[in-house]
């Protein structure tokens, strides 16, 4: 019972790590392109430590950016594709 216990609280704390939203700062938006250039902090599940990055992500569905506009604090999800690193998670900030 007690390594069932703890496998359950292992793997529930390995899901909360890699869905954790990171902020960001939206500063372009490409719609043509399906792009979004965002200031944000470290992406962890990424290996992505460094704090004040700015890149240009490419988003999962192209929706989410009618969402957003140029100066808006964000959350995001991201993860690595066979395109480059894609927002598959975007909202604003609360």
């Amino acid at each position: 019972m007690t390594a069932l216990a703890l496998t359950l609280a292992w793997s529930s704390t390995v899901a909360f790590a890699q869905t954790a939203m990171v902020n960001g700062e939206v500063k372009k938006i490409d719609e043509a392109a399906g792009k979004i250039t965002l200031k944000h902090g470290p992406i962890k599940n990424l290996d992505m430590d460094d704090d004040g990055m700015t890149m240009v992500f490419r988003v999962q569905d192209s929706s989410m950016l009618k969402q957003v506009k140029v100066g808006d604090k964000v959350q995001f999800e991201a993860e690595r594709a066979s395109g480059g690193i894609t927002i598959t998670k975007l909202q604003k900030a609360k």
